[in-house]
């Protein structure tokens, strides 16, 4: 027997928890399945990201991007504090080193103060040494409402209220989506331990979302690619020397953050990371390898055109994945007295990039509406604070294509 549910989200990352949240709050005499791959919620993107409340402070004003990261900051934090999900707002610095960057890290403040950003504020040399006293820097901005949180216990938190919310809803764990069967009036998503039919379908798939979309048969212009960043955890020697968060003032050529420093929920302090092409999508080891991940990314013409773009500073990334030494050089920029016995275990997490056909990186929200179904392609950082946001937005989305009342 066919199990049957007015609505199904795929994926059960933050985003698509959210989703499913949202949607039962909107519509509570629905049943929702909530359908994940893995024996647990949270267990990529989510559950291996850095753990950090984002400000807004380096989105383009107006972007979905910069609106849902404020909004969406301001309810992830109001819902930690009631259902008590560990955070703290801590907030973070921003630092510039050498003179070269003093444009960008204006660029970015004004960015914040047009954002709608709170509590952020252009700090002196003397101000950065107050706060993290063993980090140098020329100029910083301090960014105050920014914070940690403890992201894979508030998406479990949001899977428990989905389910005491109607006693048909339910999550699916280890249900991995092989095919889908689009009719008229109903989807039918063939998993790996058995089918299940729905009204409508909202995939939320993370590293896989290009591959749901195709098997739904949407006509795609991007892929997603895998890049994996490495972190080193301080050691209990060199913890003392990191307060909270410490951040570089990002290269606006190179479409990642650079190395930083971040105190996560639980004591210990993470820096990183770099960001390496994966040949596996959910490869979390330096020598992963998947032959059809590699094929479908190294056949796709998108891929060849980035890696024209920043062939120059991923040469430099991989060269950091694999020595110790030039990581441990990278982060002296902003803490010179960072030693290499301060560096304990390496950890991973792996991100997904949605590139388009001609090698750019999307850079904001993409989302996708077909027949039955709606795909978010990309829900790039900051994703995790966005969430309840993103939901929002997704819900509204699904009332509109599927016309619920």
């Amino acid at each position: 027997m066919i199990a049957q549910f007015d609505i199904a989200v795929v994926g059960g990352g933050v985003v698509g928890v959210a989703t499913a949240y949202k949607l039962q709050l909107a519509f509570p005499e629905s049943s929702i399945a909530l359908i994940e791959k893995e024996k647990q919620l949270a267990n990529h993107q989510t559950g291996n990201n850095s753990g950090v409340i984002h400000s807004g402070i380096y989105y383009k004003p107006g972007s979905y991007k910069a609106q849902n990261c404020v909004e969406g900051r301001r309810e992830i934090v109001a819902f930690a504090k009631e259902h008590n999900i560990a955070h703290d707002i801590c907030g973070k610095i921003v630092v510039a080193t050498d003179r070269s960057e003093l444009k960008h890290l204006d660029f970015i403040y004004q960015r914040g103060i047009e954002n709608g950003v709170e509590d952020v504020e252009r700090i002196t040399p003397e101000q950065i040494k107050e706060i993290e006293p063993h980090c140098e820097g020329i100029a910083g901005v301090r960014v105050g409402c920014t914070g940690i949180m403890d992201f894979r216990g508030a998406t479990n938190k949001l899977g428990d209220l989905l389910e005491s919310m109607h006693e048909k809803s339910k999550i699916f764990l280890d249900h991995e989506v092989l095919g889908i069967d689009e009719s008229s009036d109903h989807v039918v998503l063939k998993t790996n331990r058995g089918s299940i039919q729905t009204k409508y379908t909202i995939f939320c798939g993370g590293l896989q979302a290009d591959r749901l979309a195709i098997k739904n048969e949407v006509d795609l212009d991007m892929r997603v690619l895998g890049f994996r960043g490495d972190y080193f955890v301080l050691s209990d020697k060199g913890r003392h020397k990191v307060k909270n968060l410490i951040y570089p003032v990002p290269n606006p050529e190179f479409p990642f953050l650079g190395v930083h420093f971040t105190r996560m929920i639980d004591g210990e302090v993470e820096c990183g990371p770099n960001a390496v092409f994966v040949f596996k999508r959910e490869g979390y080891g330096k020598f992963d390898f998947n032959l059809k991940d590699t094929s479908d990314a190294l056949l796709y013409s998108g891929t060849w055109k980035f890696f024209a773009k920043h062939w120059k500073y991923g040469i430099e990334e991989y060269r950091r994945a694999f020595s110790k030494s030039l990581f441990l050089r990278s982060l002296q920029k902003l803490i010179p007295d960072l030693e290499m016995d301060d560096l304990a275990e390496e950890r991973a997490g792996v991100r997904a990039m949605a590139l388009s056909d001609d090698g750019t990186m999307i850079d904001d929200f993409k989302i996708e509406s077909s027949g039955r179904c709606i795909h978010v392609l990309n829900a790039p950082s900051p994703a995790a604070t966005a969430c309840l946001a993103i939901g929002e937005g997704i819900k509204k989305k699904a009332v509109d294509h599927f016309q619920l009342s």
